[in-house]
């Protein structure tokens, strides 16, 4: 394997692991804000499910990831796991 290949592998761990989805965003989080606002701390949610004017966002995956429920535009709850 190439020195050069092994440099750009190691710069794509590195920015994946100073992701979005991190306890100190989590920390950002509070009831009432907008979900632009959400969406410009945590960048574009992996999944969006609702019904009824609830919407649930998922950013993140299975092994660190945030989840923020939405009740119109605003934030009503959210929860996080796996967050470093």
């Amino acid at each position: 394997m190439s020195l050069r290949y092994l440099a750009l592998l190691s710069c794509c761990v590195l920015l994946v692991a100073c992701g979005k989805v991190n306890q100190a965003n989590y920390s950002k989080l509070k009831a009432g804000m907008t979900k632009p606002e959400v969406e410009q701390l945590l960048g574009a949610p992996s999944e969006c499910a609702g019904a009824l004017g609830v919407t649930s966002c998922t950013w993140g995956d299975e092994q660190s990831m945030i989840s923020v429920q939405f009740a119109g535009d605003k934030v009503l709850m959210f929860s996080g796991k796996g967050l470093k």
